[in-house]
């Protein structure tokens, strides 16, 4: 019989939200607790979702032994306090992206969850849907030949508030590790970790970064080329540039999606989206009962490894980039 974990929120923000709707769609997965630093607020978000309690400290929630797993949706700025705290507390980590604010800080989360033999995984969403796995068989099998080049973007015309997450260096504003995570990570996932990076960032009057482009060169050859922008609208699509040919992850790339594939001599195939329902965070969230069913503490799909190499990498960009971020930075892994 399929083991029921009890699932809990930290953090009630729209983030939480769409993952809390996917959630009930998988049958093993018990919408229980929804923490906030405001109770009103915690009841609110479990009354809308069907939650079973309602916390107004996070503390209070990790305190109740019938929570199983924790979904960590704050602020990537906030993401190693509140990590630490579920996982000294022995409750299993789905934390959302980015994992960290830099790779120290994602490699004393990785270490306190070995210390306490407790799960703990990335929720990087993209990796897990249907669209982006198909895409990566096709690349891998070599039937297009050696990949060549990865050119990936993410943009939107956001709106400019200087207090909110996205424009406040604060909590990790700045297009990067919001969306332009989703570009590092296309070129991470297919090319590895580069050996040259090169960036050009614009800076919004609150002194976060708006929009970055980066080039990616590695000891091959090979080359990324990538975008990120709180300050433009961009098809949001991945492009995989191979020696007989190329493979498109069509707008928007990093959910379930459908991927245009043309070889030389050939016309394009379409390969539809076989998503059916949600808005695609269930796929994770199920990998990860499928994790602690199997008795595991790291995913083989989304490992430590894949955070360390991707919050290395985003670090590497914002140096030479300069994106600092107050009170993260003193001991940037580089």
């Amino acid at each position: 019989m399929e083991k029921t974990y009890n699932w809990a929120v930290l953090g009630c923000g729209h983030i939480a939200k769409k993952f809390s709707n996917d959630l009930k769609l998988l049958p093993n997965a018990n919408l229980y607790a929804a923490a906030s630093r405001n109770l009103q607020k915690a009841k609110g978000f479990a009354g809308e979702f069907g939650y079973e309690k309602a916390y107004g400290s996070y503390e209070e929630m990790v305190n109740d032994p019938k929570v199983d797993v924790v979904y960590v949706a704050t602020p990537h700025s906030h993401h190693r306090e509140h990590a630490l705290l579920c996982l000294e507390n022995q409750k299993a980590v789905l934390c959302e992206k980015a994992f960290a604010m830099n790779r120290n800080e994602a490699s004393e989360i990785i270490a306190v969850a070995q210390k306490n033999n407790t799960f703990l995984m990335e929720a990087f969403w993209t990796m897990f849907q249907p669209s982006f796995k198909k895409a990566m068989e096709i690349i891998k099998s070599g039937e297009l030949g050696k990949l060549k080049t990865v050119r990936s973007d993410f943009a939107f015309n956001g709106v400019f508030d200087p207090q909110k997450r996205l424009y406040n260096v604060n909590l990790g504003g700045g297009s990067l590790l919001d969306i332009g995570i989703y570009p590092v990570f296309a070129a991470l996932t297919s090319l590895g970790k580069p050996e040259i990076i090169k960036t050009f960032a614009d800076f919004a009057s609150t002194g976060s970064e708006e929009s970055i482009s980066m080039i990616f060169k590695y000891k091959n050859g090979q080359m990324a080329s990538l975008t990120s922008s709180f300050a433009s609208f961009s098809p949001t699509q991945t492009e995989y540039w191979c020696e007989n040919g190329y493979l498109v992850l069509n707008p928007k790339w990093f959910v379930p999606t459908n991927i245009t594939v043309w070889k030389k001599g050939e016309e394009p195939v379409n390969y539809p989206s076989e998503h059916k329902e949600g808005f695609g965070y269930q796929y994770e969230a199920a990998h990860v009962m499928d994790c602690l069913d199997a008795g595991k503490i790291e995913s083989d799909r989304m490992p430590w490894q894949m955070s360390l190499d991707l919050m290395e990498t985003l670090d590497r960009v914002r140096i030479d980039a300069g994106i600092f971020f107050p009170g993260h930075d003193k001991n940037l892994f580089f």
